[in-house]
């Protein structure tokens, strides 16, 4: 168990308007590699943000300060034991480019998961996966810190 020290915000990495289910990011993480997946024990993210704004839990977590051993994701390898990891729907548009392509319901239902993170945990910082050290990847394919000051959390 170790102190919750962050919340991680990704993006599925798919095209604009492809929904995409829970139980198929656990198949992209957790089936054999030999099957195309990762072969990862556990999913990467604790919640899904659906492109209709509705949040789906993967992986169940209690609201206290700590990671405990059964909430720890892998969503970002040497930060998942201190990290809770949520996954937006998107992240490319049409031509297959790396872009913001969170939907207006996608939109207000981070905010509104962001809000409470925040709320429940004011110590903890919340950063875009891009922004920890050593990811060379768009995601999420915002900035994460601008739009944090946009909606007014420091």
């Amino acid at each position: 168990m170790a102190e919750l020290k962050r919340l991680v915000i990704h993006c599925t990495d798919t095209r604009q308007g492809r929904e995409v289910s829970g139980a198929e990011i656990r198949l992209w993480h957790t089936s054999p590699k030999s099957k195309g997946g990762r072969g990862w024990k556990q999913v990467g993210y604790s919640d899904l943000i659906h492109l209709n704004g509705g949040v789906e839990n993967l992986v169940p977590y209690n609201e206290d300060q700590n990671v405990d051993p059964w909430e720890v994701t892998n969503g970002a390898a040497g930060y998942n034991s201190t990290s809770r990891h949520v996954v937006y729907v998107g992240g490319r548009n049409m031509a297959n480019e790396n872009c913001d392509t969170r939907t207006a319901e996608q939109r207000k239902a981070l905010e509104k998961y962001v809000r409470s993170f925040h709320r429940q945990h004011p110590q903890a910082e919340i950063v875009g996966h891009r922004d920890l050290p050593g990811v060379a990847k768009a995601c999420p394919c915002f900035d994460v810190k601008r739009w944090l000051r946009e909606i007014g959390i420091k």
